[in-house]
């Protein structure tokens, strides 16, 4: 199948009626997305909007009031299948999803991984117009228009802005904007009240992330907690997955003072917790871009990747030290000394925190 270049749509031409947005992972890249949904409900009003999602990542998009349905795509169970060679029952599985999608008869399906994944799961639907931005690993076959990648890197969300304007959306401010459940809500309530904690007398720490040259150094967070409490009296909780269990442990061993949630909760329960916090500090993860879709005063640390420094919001801070050699995303060059995060003082952090909640109060 031929993939031809998005043309804007024609005066007078069918306006999309069924919506069907793919993307499916990660946190942080679902919350940047976020603001999208919005954009085609401020735009198209009267539309059925759909968006497809993993299993867990799903609570983020729930209870978002531009969506209608939230799709769910059991992707462990098929590369399980297609793991140990259960092809029948694989293609049985497939041939299902594929009849769900198609119940919803979508004309419009936006694939915005640009992937051989997300595409594909974009023709499964049969949206006879298929919008892919970028493509990557042949997914230009499964989609019948490509938005190649562009924005200003500097702006949160700013590649879904991009293509936003190239489907001449009503973009409002595009800044993400999370929703948290009222079971969510009362579950994270439960939880800070059993470890003597109140909403906005905490400050979350996002410490954890996928790759080690995005972490911050667990003595700059011990040095941190210390100066927050005693300049702010708030509290430090310190926020991640179960993968995160062991690396919290050794966090807060010598810095009794951190309550230690991680792996506690699910990502309902956390998105709850940095909605209710007074403040957010984190490295680049998706718990550090929900404080700034939550709109609470947050502090981003970045180093190997390369950091949005437009955030739309007057009590977001990031720190980017801007060496020679950042970002390196998944190749560093120090040989594993990080320098990039070394060269973030926590004296820094705390100073960029205090902006951060000045901010809040203007």
């Amino acid at each position: 199948m031929r993939c031809s270049r998005l043309q804007p749509p024609k005066r007078g031409s069918p306006l999309p009626e069924r919506i069907l947005i793919v993307r499916t992972s990660a946190i942080g890249d679902v919350v940047f997305t976020s603001p999208l949904a919005a954009a085609l409900r401020r735009t198209w009003p009267e539309a059925y909007i759909a968006w497809v999602v993993e299993p867990g990542i799903d609570a983020l998009v729930s209870n978002d009031p531009a969506i209608d349905e939230c799709i769910v795509w059991p992707k462990k169970r098929w590369r399980a299948l297609l793991r140990t060679g259960r092809w029948i029952t694989l293609v049985r599985e497939v041939r299902r999803f594929r009849a769900l999608l198609r119940k919803g008869r979508f004309d419009l399906a936006l694939d915005l991984h640009g992937l051989f994944k997300s595409a594909f799961l974009a023709w499964l639907s049969g949206a006879p117009r298929r919008v892919g931005l970028g493509a990557r690993e042949g997914s230009s076959r499964f989609v019948t228009e490509v938005v190649p990648r562009g924005g200003d890197p500097q702006r949160i969300s700013s590649e879904y802005l991009h293509l936003a304007r190239h489907l001449q959306l009503d973009v409002g401010d595009f800044l993400p904007s999370l929703h948290v459940g009222r079971e969510a809500a009362t579950s994270a309530a439960a939880l800070l009240g059993e470890n003597g904690l109140a909403a906005r007398g905490y400050v979350v720490f996002a410490a954890f992330t996928t790759r080690p040259q995005k972490h911050w150094f667990d003595e700059a967070w011990r040095e941190l907690s210390t100066r927050l409490q005693a300049d702010t009296g708030l509290v430090p909780l310190l926020l991640g997955g179960p993968a995160d269990r062991l690396a919290a442990e050794a966090l807060v061993r010598d810095a009794p003072h951190i309550v230690n949630l991680a792996g506690r909760t699910d990502l309902a329960q956390a998105a709850a917790l940095v909605r209710d916090a007074a403040l957010v500090v984190g490295v680049d993860t998706g718990l550090t871009h929900m404080g700034i879709a939550f709109g609470v005063p947050t502090v981003a640390l970045f180093g190997s990747t390369c950091p949005y420094t437009a955030t739309g919001r007057d009590n977001a801070r990031v720190v980017w030290r801007r060496l020679a050699c950042s970002p390196c995303h998944r190749a560093p060059t120090c040989e594993g000394r990080f320098d990039c995060m070394r060269e973030i003082t926590a004296e820094r952090v705390a100073h960029e925190a205090r902006l951060a909640l000045a901010g809040a109060s203007r």
